[in-house]
């Protein structure tokens, strides 16, 4: 078999690390880079050795690339994800799938009775950090799983990225823009989320960007930058999630899983990497989990995606899933504007934990 010809739109910030990882893996081959700034994507391409770039229509009449990226804005990432399908082609989006549950449900319905395949970032729940950690907790080591804590504090995006504005725009926020990494992290823990609580706030109405061409300049905050929410699981599970842009001290990556036997303490999930720390009642000090796996970075899911195809066997970062998410995140943000519960409607089948020896470099399609 030959290597699966991947093409990618959007050649901004985010494509660099995509690009980094696919343009060393066996099973693809990144063919053609599109943006709406040309020379952006000229530059990207050029940077990475890929042999051709230019608009997303030359990109989606390419017969030699079966799988896009779609690295767009939030907004647009229904609609794209729409062009690609009607092209006959996969999806591989960047979060979240899409700002609205309708919008997602047409995505994945057009996509599946085209015989099509969506799947969705963040690939990071991929990583060995958190495989191994599912793993231990598939195979017992904390017993019944029962509860969870997840917390992403910082002060805001607006403190590094140059240009921050779509970041604090309607369907991103700290809400969606980090929630898919915990909220994906406790769907393969726990499965299917049934009912969701919160309450949000906003600390200030404009920010400043602090770096680049545009600091000093400000813009306006079109959406809450704190959520607490409380998660509830069909399986009788919960977890208390929040997600802040307006927090000085910042406190991140916290992913922490309670069971019957013991507690563990995943690594960050907005990583490939890092190690777990298994708590056992009756043990004074924890045992170190080690990563076991794959800590290639974002492109992994991109190439798990081109092999459950060639398989035919269900991807694991599926858009299912992602929809899911999605109704979680949309449930939190009507919560906390309503007051009231919010009943999550969609429902999906927990994700198998992947082999250790899942290796996203290695040439498998291609041996």
């Amino acid at each position: 078999m030959t290597r699966v010809g991947i093409g990618i739109i959007g050649a901004g910030n985010i494509s660099t690390q995509y690009l980094e990882n696919l343009t060393k893996f066996a099973d693809v081959e990144v063919r053609f880079v599109a943006d709406v700034l040309l020379d952006r994507a000229a530059a990207q391409a050029a940077e990475y050795g890929v042999g051709a770039s230019g608009s997303v229509e030359e990109l989606l009449a390419r017969d030699d690339i079966s799988i896009v990226i779609n690295l767009t804005i939030p907004a647009a990432h229904a609609e794209v994800d729409q062009q690609i399908i009607d092209a006959g082609k996969h999806v591989w989006s960047e979060k979240p799938i899409a700002t609205d549950h309708e919008s997602a449900a047409a995505v994945l319905a057009s996509a599946a009775s085209k015989g099509l395949r969506v799947a969705t970032a963040p690939d990071t729940v991929l990583g060995a950090g958190i495989q191994t950690a599912l793993r231990a907790i598939a195979r017992g080591d904390i017993g019944e799983p029962l509860t969870a804590t997840t917390l992403f504090h910082v002060p805001g995006p607006e403190a590094w990225h140059p240009n921050p504005d779509f970041l604090f725009a309607e369907g991103a926020g700290p809400l969606f823009d980090m929630g898919p990494y915990y909220v994906t992290t406790l769907v393969h823990a726990f499965g299917t989320a049934s009912r969701v609580q919160a309450v949000s706030s906003k600390s200030l109405d404009r920010r400043t960007i602090a770096s680049g061409p545009r600091a000093g300049e400000t813009f306006p905050v079109e959406v809450p930058t704190h959520h607490a929410a409380l998660i509830e699981f069909a399986g009788g599970q919960s977890a208390q999630s929040t997600f802040s842009f307006q927090h000085a001290l910042p406190r991140m990556g916290f992913v922490e899983i309670n069971g019957t036997l013991g507690t563990i303490s995943l690594p960050d999930p907005n990583t490939f990497e890092g190690s777990s720390q298994l708590w056992r009642y009756g043990q004074e000090e924890p045992e170190t989990l080690e990563a076991i796996g794959s800590t290639w970075g974002r492109g992994t899911g991109v190439v798990e995606l081109a092999r459950a195809i060639a398989e035919d066997r269900p991807e694991r970062a599926s858009g299912a899933v992602a929809l899911h998410v999605l109704d979680v995140l949309l449930g939190i943000r009507d919560a906390a504007a309503s007051g009231s519960a919010v009943d999550i409607t969609s429902t999906v089948d927990r994700v198998p934990p992947l082999p250790e020896d899942f290796d996203p470099s290695a040439a498998v399609l291609t041996a």
